[in-house]
């Protein structure tokens, strides 16, 4: 396969994955900000959105105030946005249309569709009822796109790299996730490992569809250092790191068994799976969980630059 067509499928699913995170981003956010304060709700939550997209410094920059009026058209439908909602479905088309033979003829009307619809909801305003609708229409949209890649597309090349794509990006989503929240949530007077309102933990678990996983593994009232478990350590859980991880190194085999040889991609993912593995929650959380995720979102990137080398140049 052609390193551009490699490149294509790849970012292709990088960012399908992401827009998929905003919205859910943005729908339990919504939720957060309008909770009384007595029951969980957070002043900062929309703050803490931009921050785990990365983009706090590009909404701050356009000078508008903190409020959910401003945030959520700033994260679903402002061009201006490279990460917004929006701009990553554009994006994904556009790498998708590139190498379109690549794709089935299902999994190419779905992502297209995804684009049109969210075109409908193009405009200076963007009300509350609005916003709910295009988070729901892209998250059906890409469900509906990875159901049909993963049911019509072969097993090659082109499928490795585009779930290879949405692996690392969902890893990144998760680690970034988890990082800002509990420093946000967490009381000025509350240790490290203290007990948080159930309404705000409960609210990043709805955030990657593990609220219900959460409740069938532990039987437990929600506690951050179980949050932190579940979404870093827990193989079962597919949005955790761990299972990310074993997801990247099963499809770089893939690749390196098609090319013929293993090379600096797969080490590299191999090395934070074979951390993952050899620790646990207790020692993240007495060595410091920020560093952790700091050490990760490292190595994470350290894996994209990696796969970039080996593959898509």
């Amino acid at each position: 396969m052609l390193s551009r067509t490699a490149a294509d499928l790849f970012w292709t699913g990088r960012y399908l994955e992401r827009a998929d995170f905003i919205c859910r981003l943005v729908d339990a956010t919504a939720r957060l900000a309008s909770l009384p304060s007595t029951y969980g709700g957070d002043p900062t939550a929309w703050a803490g959105a931009l921050a785990a997209v990365g983009v706090a410094d590009a909404f701050a920059a356009s000078g508008a105030e903190m409020s959910e009026a401003n945030v959520a058209p700033f994260l679903t439908i402002d061009p201006a946005n490279p990460s917004s909602i929006r701009n990553c479905l554009e994006r994904a088309r556009g790498n998708a249309r590139a190498v379109r033979t690549a794709l089935t003829l299902e999994a190419w009307e779905n992502l297209n569709g995804a684009w049109h619809e969210v075109e409908r909801f193009s405009g200076p305003n963007l009300s509350r009822a609005r916003a709910g609708e295009l988070v729901e229409t892209v998250r059906r949209a890409v469900l509906a796109f990875d159901g049909s890649a993963h049911r019509t597309m072969l097993r090659d090349d082109a499928y490795w790299f585009l779930q290879l794509g949405a692996a690392m990006e969902r890893a990144d989503n998760t680690a970034r996730l988890l990082d800002v929240k509990y420093h946000l949530l967490l009381p000025r007077d509350e240790p490290v490992g203290g007990s948080l309102d159930y309404f705000q933990w409960a609210t990043i678990l709805r955030t990657v569809s593990a609220l219900t996983a959460y409740r069938w593994v532990y039987r437990d009232t929600v506690k951050p250092w179980l949050v932190a478990d579940l979404l870093i350590f827990n193989t079962q859980m597919p949005r955790s790191l761990a299972s990310c991880y074993d997801e990247l190194v099963e499809l770089l085999d893939h690749l390196g068994r098609g090319s013929g040889r293993r090379g600096p991609a797969t080490r590299t993912a191999s090395a934070v799976q074979h951390g993952l593995r050899n620790t646990n929650i207790e020692a993240v959380f007495a060595s410091g969980l920020h560093e952790f995720i700091g050490r990760f979102i490292a190595d994470n990137n350290k894996l994209g630059s990696a796969v970039a080398e080996q593959f898509l140049f």
